[in-house]
């Protein structure tokens, strides 16, 4: 449970911005693509540092590398309250991307560690829930916080959360282990290194996440531009992506040891086809396009998951450095995508993100049918 409420709390934080990406630019007087920068510059922290940090804490005892990493997101989170403009900002959120660079590193594999034998994809899916409540709850609820109160007010709150994290760890999780204890990093890295399933994960996820943030990054704006709705339904329809994010780390915990291969085929296909019909969506009304954001949250999350599980199976000794690397991989997707799709909006072309996004997704998407699945048959 404080691991998944530590899960909301950091991706909240990152998500924030997506959600007060107008705020925050009119606050600093900047364009929403200058701001976007606070999306992208943290993304590529997380992807640069996510593996050097976790290879040098690697034996360092998880629970205390834990209570470390919520500390350093709690200062920085007091830091991004108190900047005086957009660049004290961006520094106080290179501390939460260092944060970050750690948690979803060591994160699975504590939570896995602490669950009863056989309930491996149960404790991911508990620790993703996490995730997908920040989509349900914590994006929604921060960016009406933020038009009631400010920005500020939604990063404080998080601070806040934090620090309650930081006290239920403190208090109640137990010690931990060590990730590839007996190995060197050079061991480490050259198990994972030369595992071909492992690497086609990643590369799947570096193209998949780009195409994804491509579009999502920029889909308050889309909405605004392309519907001309109310704020409120905005906060509506970025609740039911995550919503579906709940829904899919249901279905996980259900269907996924049963079903691996068809799972992964149908997520790795639904997401780039769902982000092409983004505009004709939107063409067709706001109930269209909603139930379009449902199932696109719900694809993201069991792409998310499904992909975690097959790290921890593929590399059971080593699996925090190798879920370090699918962690950075998958920020630099975010980043990636952010950039893209600010380019997108500087030239224009704010109806075609779906477009452009759909069809990043979609190289990555072909290549795990052709490519990963027949490979992890012969696992």
């Amino acid at each position: 449970m404080i691991l998944t409420v530590a899960g909301f709390t950091f991706n909240t934080s990152e998500l924030t911005p997506i959600g007060l990406l107008t705020d925050i630019a009119a606050d600093f007087r900047i364009t929403e693509a200058r701001a976007g920068l606070l999306i992208s510059i943290y993304a590529w922290i997380v992807a640069l540092c996510s593996l050097p940090l976790m290879l040098w804490c690697a034996r360092m005892d998880f629970r205390r590398l834990m209570l470390g990493i919520v500390a350093l997101f709690f200062v920085s989170h007091i830091g991004s309250v108190l900047s005086t403009g957009f660049w004290t900002l961006m520094a106080s959120r290179v501390g939460v991307a260092l944060a970050h660079s750690i948690f979803w590193s060591i994160a699975p594999t504590m939570a896995v560690a602490v669950s009863p034998d056989g309930r491996r994809s149960t404790a991911l899916s508990a620790l993703v829930a996490g995730g997908g409540i920040a989509l349900v709850a914590g994006l929604p609820l921060g960016r009406v916080l933020g038009l009631l109160a400010g920005w500020r007010a939604t990063l404080g709150a998080l601070g806040l959360l934090s620090f309650l994290v930081l006290v239920g760890l403190y208090f109640y999780f137990p010690s931990m282990g060590r990730s590839g204890e007996g190995e060197s990093r050079k061991d480490m890295l050259r198990d994972i290194l030369t595992c071909r399933p492992l690497l086609c994960i990643y590369f799947i996820t570096a193209v998949i996440v780009t195409g994804h943030y491509t579009g999502y990054s920029y889909i308050e704006p889309f909405m605004d531009s392309i519907l001309h709705i109310e704020a409120k339904a905005i906060t509506f329809t970025l609740c039911l992506f995550g919503v579906a994010g709940l829904l899919g780390s249901f279905l996980m915990t259900r269907y996924f040891p049963r079903h691996p291969r068809a799972i992964i085929s149908t997520a790795c296909l639904s997401l780039p086809l769902l982000m092409l019909l983004l505009y004709p969506g939107a063409q067709l009304g706001l109930a269209v396009l909603a139930l379009i954001c449902i199932l696109w949250g719900l694809a993201l999350t069991v792409y998310n998951i499904a992909f975690q599980n097959e790290i921890i199976v593929l590399a059971p000794h080593n699996s925090a450095v190798a879920m370090s690397i699918y962690s950075g991989i998958f920020n630099l997707g975010i980043g990636a995508g952010a950039f893209v799709g600010g380019i997108v909006c500087n030239h224009s072309m704010m109806a075609d993100i779906g477009y452009f996004g759909g069809t990043i997704a979609l190289a990555a998407a072909l290549f795990a049918l052709f490519v990963y699945l027949p490979l992890r048959k012969k696992q």
